[in-house]
């Protein structure tokens, strides 16, 4: 990683952070629901797909963190297409998990080269 992909991901990594706290607790409150066909997938498809980040960097540790929150969104994507919503929910944390590890990684980074 070098100084400027870590600042990106620093400053970056905040918003799919925050972004993947909503979708497990909507998928929650869907769960306490009567069943509703497809009524999650309508709401939560768009939300996801906010969140999701797109990498040009897909040789290094960066592209890599960042390719493991696709694959986790994805699946969570699979999962409320599939009907089971607390599948999807372990997805979603999957992604928040790489996501403040790819914040934690670039703030040592930052403060290793004394730029924080």
């Amino acid at each position: 990683m070098d100084t400027k992909e870590a600042i990106l991901a620093f400053s970056q990594s905040e918003r799919p952070r925050r972004g993947c706290s909503w979708p497990p607790q909507l998928l929650e409150i869907y769960n306490g629901l009567p069943i509703m066909k497809n009524t999650p997938e309508r709401f939560l498809r768009p939300l996801i797909g906010m969140i999701r980040t797109r990498s040009t960097c897909q040789e290094n540790d960066l592209g890599r963190a960042v390719s493991s929150v696709e694959k986790s969104l994805n699946s969570a994507l699979v999962m409320m297409n599939s009907g089971v919503l607390s599948e999807a929910t372990f997805h979603i944390v999957q992604a928040i998990s790489a996501v403040t590890t790819i914040g934690q990684r670039s703030m040592e980074f930052l403060i290793r080269e004394k730029l924080l």
